[in-house]
């Protein structure tokens, strides 16, 4: 609601701004005419409400979107940017990780003669307690837990592939940093994709964080 000041020096109101609209364009008032609202303290033009400026030709200032708490300063492309290295590095880890993990698979029945050659070997260093620990390590890994292992290092390659895809689009932040933690997990991929992974593991995780207002 409004007070205005008439042509004639005395005061009006209250007085909505339909009211107003209307008085403005049946010519009663202009754009010079004082106003004040309820909250103000001092009468000014009626231009200089916001408003009303529409209504005097004047554009009206564009309202600006309040900011998400938290959110950083750089847009959507800036974030997606600091995120890209990282996940293009666990991605290579993963596929890395992938091919080895079912390259052993699908060699896993060559071990017993691997493991032969390896007697040979260990026979001439006449070291008994060596040969028989490489045995039963060999042994182990052409049997049921060799399989198991590689069909889990699969699995987590897998899942840190689909995380590092997830990243580059920022989608999922809890899988994208779940996938970035596996990656620098040792003992749960093979060693090249471990190394690779260690590093944009935690490459990953800091630029996460940075990012993290601009994920859906």
């Amino acid at each position: 609601m409004y007070t205005i000041i008439g042509g004639d020096g005395k005061q009006y109101g209250p007085i909505s701004e339909p009211d107003i609209r209307k008085w403005i364009a049946e010519g009663r008032l202009n754009a010079q005419s004082l106003a004040k609202a309820e909250s103000d303290a001092e009468f000014r033009p009626l231009a200089a409400f916001p408003e009303l400026a529409d209504m005097f030709g004047i554009p009206a200032p564009m309202s600006g979107i309040a900011p998400v708490l938290g959110a950083a300063p750089e847009g959507h492309q800036v974030a997606s940017d600091k995120v890209k290295v990282p996940a293009i590095g666990l991605m290579i880890s993963a596929i890395i990780s992938l091919l080895m993990s079912l390259w052993g698979l699908a060699t896993i029945k060559s071990l017993p003669a691997q493991i032969q050659q390896m007697d040979s070997m260990m026979s001439q260093m006449n070291n008994p307690q060596l040969q028989q620990f490489a045995d039963k390590f060999g042994h182990l890994l052409s049997g049921p837990f060799g399989i198991a292992n590689d069909l889990f290092q699969i699995l987590i390659a897998i899942l840190i592939l689909v995380g590092s895809l997830k990243m580059l689009k920022l989608r999922s932040y809890e899988f994208c940093y779940a996938a970035a933690i596996l990656s620098v997990l040792p003992c749960i991929t093979p060693c090249c994709g471990w190394i690779l992974g260690l590093i944009f593991g935690f490459w990953a995780m800091s630029a996460l964080g940075k990012a993290k207002p601009h994920f859906s």
